[in-house]
């Protein structure tokens, strides 16, 4: 399609690239322009003045009462005197279409480009310059123009949706802006093979000599054209005529990497503060080069962007907080559903943004899910999202919580039974590729353990919160608490202040038996940690070792497929640092020493606890005859009983010490 086309920035001929009128009342050579006045250049003085804001027109009644059906009912209306003035303040396209509809009127040649088309049109269309007054009116060329020129043209397309950025809602109701629109979105789907028209293209990072003879003529027939040739055109436009334009290029098939790809393009020259620091003032590959018209004049339009006619190089333009709201939610409600159509990077921080500047909530939820779909491709530094409410935490730790309850209730219901899915949906959940992804879990865990890492270093981060981020994920996610040490050991250090319960509290959230041994090293000399959660690091250790020891001893004395093992077992006694076997070695001789102890106390304890039975009966004996004398005799014995009974009590202090510094069984939490 379009192999013939021919196109040139400054505009196109339409009846040799002159609009004129047939005849006219008033023989003129032209306008010329007096302050903010013009003046018809002929002898008969004017009889109609027009004036469109600060511009005023000093016209004849004659050559516009025949054109304009507008005009001609109000100068009927008026009934003034010989000079009728008229105000027009809200004719589209201002003093500059006015005159050139003028000039038409005039019988002046005017040079129709794509630049004045649409404001051209709509101004006739104000004035009612239809075919009922004359034949070969302005309404019936400019149409003329756009339908057979302007919509067969890719450059001339945008330049009209560009214009037409100031004529709402003249352009919408005569449905320019519906027909440019499906205009670029058919070209834009168009094979990139058969290309042959002139666009501005991706910009390269480095100029090199094949941009350069790019930029100057149009792709040939070997030339390779990439599939985003359309992205830097279509990014000039304003947020709602390119919300249009993706939408046209949806219904038309386009992929959903493309649309994604071409968002995020957009979102790079309009919100500046989404791109990362130290990275281009744009889009990949944003250069900001610049093209310039056919007459060699340069232009470019309000906000810096630079237009398929820019001129300099310009700064990125600063957008007010409720332009950036507005193209905010507008992207948001175009992304395509299918996951990995943006990346997880630009979602956080798209998400960033929508927080800051307190986009719709049921908007931010929505990004929010978006986020979940693809958690376990995020990082760090975008996650460290600033708390914009006025809460007393550094960041926003609640957001992050409920990313990842969308992250777990997504893995939750794709792991669930299968459902019937039509086609299409298998194909959708197929590109998700998350069946064959396990470790999505597990990337995730890594992430979050670096995250709370992070943000316990804030001194108002709140223990509750803290653990119920810590706890989120499934045991099975970790196969190594090691990174979630580090950001408890990370949160003690940032909190001295706080509690032994809290410490232990604190603590519950790791698993002891994860940990590998330079974190139980670690953890043994760590003196911010719970004597207990100490104690029962040591000994998961030497469990792990005593098992690892067992294990390969029953292999040594088993079949020759074991033999292999044996070198794992001295490798791995041999990788055990010293200053840990000694300690475990001393830790272990105490042990044992309590335990002689408390074996010599329980013996003890028995036999006081007979001799006092035996006092007992004895004592009974003698009360029965006479119980005087019995309570005379027995005071030596009740003072015996009363030193036995304080032995015993110690003595059972004693055991409930030593027992409580022999675990029984030792579970996963330290409670």
């Amino acid at each position: 399609m379009w192999d013939s086309e021919t196109e040139s920035v400054g505009g196109r001929d339409f009846n040799n690239g002159v609009l004129t009128r047939g005849k006219h009342g008033v023989k003129t050579d032209g306008f010329e322009q007096r302050g903010q006045s013009w003046y018809v250049a002929t002898d008969i003085p004017s009889d109609l003045l027009v004036q469109i804001g600060d511009v005023s027109f000093h016209l004849h009644k004659y050559p516009l009462l025949s054109r304009s059906g507008k005009l001609n009912r109000l100068i009927y209306e008026s009934r003034d005197g010989e000079l009728i003035k008229m105000v027009l303040d809200d004719i589209p396209g201002g003093p500059e279409a006015f005159e050139l509809v003028a000039k038409f009127c005039y019988g002046i040649a005017v040079d129709l480009t794509a630049t004045i088309i649409s404001g051209l049109r709509c101004a006739a269309e104000y004035l009612e310059m239809t075919e009922d007054l004359e034949e070969g009116n302005l309404i019936f060329k400019t149409e003329a123009f756009l339908s057979y020129v302007v919509l067969s043209s890719w450059r001339d397309s945008i330049l009209v949706l560009k214009s037409c950025e100031k004529l709402s809602p003249w352009a919408e109701n005569l449905q320019i802006v519906r027909r440019c629109s499906e205009s670029i979105a058919w070209k834009a789907c168009a094979n990139p093979k058969g290309i042959r028209w002139q666009y501005t293209g991706k910009p390269l990072r480095v100029s090199s000599p094949k941009w350069n003879e790019m930029k100057d003529s149009s792709p040939s027939r070997n030339r390779l054209v990439p599939p985003d040739w359309w992205f830097e055109d279509v990014s000039i436009l304003r947020i709602d005529h390119f919300v249009r334009v993706i939408t046209a290029i949806k219904v038309k098939g386009m992929k959903y990497e493309l649309i994604g790809a071409v968002i995020m393009h957009y979102a790079s020259k309009w919100l500046p503060g989404l791109i990362k620091e130290g990275s281009a003032s744009g889009a990949p590959g944003n250069d900001g080069s610049n093209s310039t018209n056919s007459n060699g004049s340069s232009s470019s339009w309000k906000g810096g962007q630079h237009m398929i006619v820019a001129g300099a190089k310009e700064d990125t333009p600063t957008l007010h907080a409720k332009d950036q709201r507005m193209i905010i939610e507008s992207l948001i409600s175009i992304i395509p559903p299918q996951r990995d159509s943006v990346s997880c990077s630009f979602l956080l921080r798209l998400l960033r943004m929508a927080n800051m500047l307190k986009v719709a909530p049921a908007l931010v939820t929505e990004l929010e899910k978006r986020v979940g779909m693809q958690f376990e491709q995020a990082q760090l530094a975008d996650l460290l999202i600033p708390c914009y409410n006025k809460s007393e935490s550094l960041y926003d730790v609640d957001l992050v919580q409920r990313l990842l309850e969308h992250f777990l209730v997504q893995e939750q219901s794709e792991s669930s039974s299968p459902v019937r899915l039509s086609f299409s949906d298998k194909i959708l959940y197929d590109s998700a590729q998350r069946v064959t992804n396990p470790n999505a879990k597990m990337r995730v865990a890594k992430l979050l353990d670096s995250y709370l890492t992070e943000v316990s270093r804030d001194r108002n981060l709140s223990l509750t919160k803290f653990q119920v981020l810590a706890e989120a994920l499934p045991e099975s996610a970790r196969t190594c608490d090691d990174g979630l040490y580090r950001a408890i050991d990370s949160y003690l250090k940032a909190h001295p202040t706080l509690t032994e319960h809290e410490r232990k509290r604190l603590c519950r959230v790791m698993d002891c038996q994860k940990l590998s041994i330079d974190a139980c090293m670690h953890a043994a000399q760590n003196e911010r940690l719970p004597v207990r959660v100490i104690v029962q690091v040591l000994f998961s250790e030497q469990v792990k070792i005593s098992n690892a020891i067992a294990s390969n001893s029953l292999k040594e004395a088993g079949e020759s497929q074991y033999q292999p093992l044996i070198s794992n077992r001295k490798t791995l006694l041999e990788g055990t640092p010293q200053s840990f076997q000694e300690g475990w070695a001393a830790a272990k001789k105490d042990i044992n020493t309590l335990k002689f102890e408390l074996e010599s106390v329980k013996a003890k304890y028995l036999e006081l606890q007979n001799e006092m039975e035996t006092l007992q009966r004895q004592f009974d004996k003698m009360a029965k005859p006479k119980q005087t004398s019995a309570w005379t005799a027995g005071w030596r014995k009740l003072s015996k009983i009363g030193k036995t009974t304080e032995n015993n009590d110690v003595a059972s202090q004693v055991a409930n010490a030593e027992t409580k510094k022999m675990p029984k069984r030792w579970r996963n939490s330290i409670s």
